[in-house]
């Protein structure tokens, strides 16, 4: 079978444990991004199964016009970048696996963001390096306020640090979160207005959906401390557009730490908050994590591979299944 994998920025694919699975077929990994539909449609002509990782790269019913022998797309996780109805018109099955595991590393990597900037640790790394000691003072974490902006999954985790670290802990969010909150013992701010103004720290946790798009509003961030951090490792539309740049520089925010950015992937300098002293930034690797990709490679490729034996699984367009002549 003719497999393409897409964006495997690091070259790691082949050292996974699980490519094992599908290295007898036909496999072309590509690790760079390319979002030129010419350039996408001509390497993936020849593809029977596509391998995402993410929302890396959509899928738009433009780009299938174009690939007229794709059978299946695979991947791990939502698929809100994929055209799910294109697909089903064009006969083209997306399986994906779901699952209710929080992302540990995406939490871990949150934890670490948040001591990394409030101890300034990658301005002190470079500082040393070019021959200055103790450039900077930091803040230490114990007794600060931490606001959960998104109780799921991953804030509940998150929740967890803080108890480990003697932070109290703040929570906002919709009424399934509050609730939530309220079962685990944690407390709620009084309003939306005032979880702004009393958090220390702020990490946002909201799945992306039209509800939540640019939901964090410049008013929301001038309400912040000038000695407050937010940190963001889930997605960068949750904040209006241009609304962080202008707080970082307008001091309310004093610091942000984000793991996600409004355009990926980026190269050079091409965002405005990788100029800013203030904010430090990581280039969305939060799920990009050796298990976690043993676990999202693996899934896709069991699922190429039920596919390729009739036996389809984690399908999201089941539509196509009862096709004729399917």
């Amino acid at each position: 079978m003719n497999i393409a994998i897409l964006d495997d920025y690091a070259d790691v694919v082949r050292k996974l444990d699980c490519f094992s699975l599908i290295a007898d077929e036909a496999v072309t990994i590509y690790t760079d991004y390319v979002c030129d539909l010419d350039v996408l449609a001509d390497r993936l002509k020849d593809a029977e199964a596509i391998v995402l990782l993410r929302e890396r790269t959509p899928v738009d019913d433009a780009l299938l016009q174009r690939l007229p022998k794709l059978k299946v797309i695979s991947q791990n996780g939502h698929v809100p970048h994929i055209d799910l109805p294109a697909c089903t018109r064009h006969g083209v099955l997306v399986s994906a696996t779901l699952t209710s595991r929080p992302s540990y590393a995406a939490a871990e990597l949150t934890w670490g963001l948040m001591i990394a900037a409030l101890r300034h640790i990658p301005f002190e790394v470079e500082a040393l390096k070019q021959g200055r000691w103790q450039s900077t003072i930091g803040r230490g974490l114990r007794g600060r306020t931490l606001g959960i902006l998104g109780y799921g999954r991953i804030g509940k985790v998150i929740a967890g640090y803080a108890k480990a670290f003697e932070m109290p802990v703040l929570v906002w969010g919709r009424e399934g979160s509050r609730s939530a909150a309220v079962s685990d013992g944690l407390p709620m701010a009084r309003d939306r207005a005032d979880f702004f103004r009393r958090c220390d720290v702020i990490s946002l946790h909201l799945r992306l959906s039209d509800g939540t798009r640019g939901s964090v509003s410049a008013d929301d961030l001038a309400l912040m401390k000038p000695t407050s951090l937010l940190v963001n490792t889930s997605r960068a539309e949750l904040i209006a557009p241009g609304a962080l740049v202008a707080a970082l520089k307008a001091g309310r925010p004093g610091m942000a730490a984000v793991d996600v950015l409004d355009h990926e992937p980026v190269f050079g300098a091409a965002d405005p908050l990788l100029s800013l002293p203030n904010a430090v930034c990581t280039p969305h690797i939060g799920y990009v994590e050796i298990d976690n990709h043993e676990t999202a490679y693996g899934n896709a490729f069991r699922q190429v591979l039920a596919f390729k034996a009739g036996e389809p699984i984690a399908v999201h367009n089941p539509e196509v299944l009862r096709a004729p002549g399917a």
